[in-house]
């Protein structure tokens, strides 16, 4: 009985393992358009058009103080660009959610760094542990800088600012 239970769990922690990795993906096009701080649509070698939310962040909605910066702090960053895309999952919005590298450089990250995004931790068991400790600290130099949205006096996250608008 214990083995058969042992041999059960086994197999169920190995298939999560599989389908972890078989749900992996890696996208490379160039960025065609920006749609804020943490939404880009990305064209791949086929032509094909992918909307990608920028995974672990979330940027200020366009109508919050330092939107349109964090909009135009990622279209600096990526736009008309080649990036590779490591894409773990799609959202309900049909997007997929991936970490988007240009030249070796986490972009989602340098968005937190310079203070156009928050590090969106509710979704942090969605990283590797290196991705969590550098996303923190950049998140906390930001912060402790003063820099971008931290320059405000208090800045609203994003997931509160949509609540309040959403009036839930």
């Amino acid at each position: 009985m214990a083995v058969s239970l042992l041999s059960h769990s086994l197999l169920v922690a190995l298939s999560l393992l599989f389908t972890h990795s078989a749900l992996a993906e890696t996208i490379s096009g160039r960025v065609v358009g920006i749609a804020d701080g943490d939404t880009i649509t990305v064209l791949d070698s086929t032509k094909t058009q992918h909307k990608i939310r920028l995974s672990g962040i979330d940027a200020p909605e366009k109508a919050q103080p330092f939107g349109q910066a964090s909009k135009k702090h990622l279209s600096d960053l990526v736009f008309n660009k080649d990036v590779t895309l490591n894409c773990g999952k799609t959202d309900r919005y049909k997007r997929k959610v991936c970490v988007v590298m240009i030249n070796g450089k986490d972009v989602n990250q340098a968005q937190v760094a310079v203070g156009m995004a928050w590090w969106y931790r509710q979704y942090q068991k969605e990283q590797t542990a290196q991705q969590r400790a550098d996303y923190e600290a950049a998140e906390a130099k930001a912060r402790s800088g003063k820099v971008g949205l931290w320059s405000e006096a208090n800045p609203v996250a994003p997931w509160e600012w949509r609540h309040k608008i959403r009036g839930n």
